[in-house]
C-alpha cells in the first residue's frame, strides 16, 4: 500500500488539485481509493491536507485518473517532491534521435500532407507539401506558432476551401472539446473560447442537421482551384512516453480519399 506523510496546517494545493481531477473524472473518493489501494479515510485525509501524498501514490491516482505527464509534475510539485518528467523541447540535442525519425516519417509521406502536433496542436515538424499549402493562407493565420485548429477553422483559413465544412469543421470542433476535457488544459480552453468567436464555427450551431449519408470515416475535402481533392487522415502518438514532450506530440498524415485525390497526389509525385 502506497504511503502518506501526515502534514498540519497551511494551504493544501496537492489536495485540490487530485479532488478537481476526480471530479473531472467523476469517479467517487470511495471508488478512487478502493482502485489504488488505499483507504478511503487516508484518500480523504490527502484532499483535505491532513496527510500528504508520497510519490507512489501520486503516481497510483494518476494512473487511475488518467493525469497527463504535465499535470503529474504539478502534483508532485504541489506535495512537496521533485518532477519525474523531462520536458525537452524538439529541438534540443537529446530530441535529435526523435526530431530526425519524424521528420523522415513525414517526408516518406510527400506529395501527401503530414504534420507533428504539439498538445494545443502547434504544428512542430511539417513535410514540403504541408508547407506549400499552409504557405497559401494569410500572414496572421501562419503564426508562429501555426496553429491546426485555428487555420482549419477560422474563416480567412481552410475554412474557406474546405467544401465539407459543416462536417469537417463540427468533428474540429468536437475534438477540440474532448482535448479540453480530458487534459484539463487552460491553454485548450482558450482555444476553445476564441474558435467560438469565428462565423464559421457560429454557423456550425446554427446548423446542428446531421450528414444526409452515413460514412465510415470524415473526410477532408478541398477545394484547390477547379479540383475537389478529398482525403482522411490518422493521428499517431508515442507509446509509453517518459516525456512531456513526446507524451503531447501527435503525428497527422492525410491520404488519399478517393480515386481522383489518388491521381493527383501520383502526378505531384512526377
Amino acid at each position: 500500500m502506497a504511503t502518506m506523510h501526515t502534514v498540519t496546517g497551511g494551504a493544501n494545493p496537492v489536495g485540490s488539485m487530485l479532488r478537481r481531477w476526480r471530479a473531472h473524472r467523476s469517479i467517487s473518493q470511495l471508488d478512487l481509493a478502493y482502485d489504488v489501494g488505499v483507504s478511503p479515510r487516508h484518500l480523504s485525509f490527502v484532499e483535505t491536507g491532513k496527510s500528504r501524498p508520497s510519490p507512489s501514490l501520486i503516481d497510483a491516482l494518476s494512473d487511475r485518473l488518467d493525469i497527463p505527464l504535465r499535470e503529474r509534475n504539478s502534483l508532485l510539485l504541489a506535495a512537496g517532491h521533485a518532477p519525474r518528467y523531462s520536458e525537452e523541447p524538439i529541438t534540443a540535442d537529446a530530441m535529435t534521435r526523435v526530431r530526425d525519425s519524424v521528420q523522415r516519417v513525414l517526408d516518406a509521406h510527400n506529395p501527401n500532407f503530414g504534420v507533428a502536433l504539439d498538445r494545443t496542436w502547434n504544428v512542430v515538424l511539417a513535410n514540403d507539401s504541408a508547407n506549400l499549402l499552409t504557405a497559401s493562407l494569410p500572414e496572421h493565420l501562419q503564426g508562429p506558432p501555426f496553429n491546426l485548429f485555428r487555420a482549419s477553422l477560422h474563416p480567412d483559413g481552410f475554412a474557406g476551401m474546405t467544401r465539407n465544412f459543416d462536417v469537417w469543421g463540427r468533428y474540429l470542433v468536437d475534438l477540440l472539446h474532448r482535448l479540453t476535457r480530458v487534459t484539463g488544459d487552460p491553454r485548450l480552453a482558450d482555444l476553445e473560447d476564441e474558435i467560438g468567436t469565428y462565423s464559421t464555427v457560429r454557423a456550425l450551431d446554427r446548423d446542428a442537421s446531421p450528414a444526409p449519408d452515413p460514412m465510415l470515416i470524415v473526410p477532408l475535402e478541398l477545394e484547390l482551384g477547379d479540383v475537389v481533392l478529398s482525403f482522411f487522415s490518422t493521428l499517431t502518438t508515442f507509446g509509453s512516453p517518459r516525456d512531456i514532450t513526446l507524451e503531447e506530440m501527435t503525428i497527422e498524415l492525410f491520404y488519399p480519399a478517393d480515386a481522383t485525390t489518388e491521381s493527383w497526389v501520383a502526378m505531384m509525385q512526377r
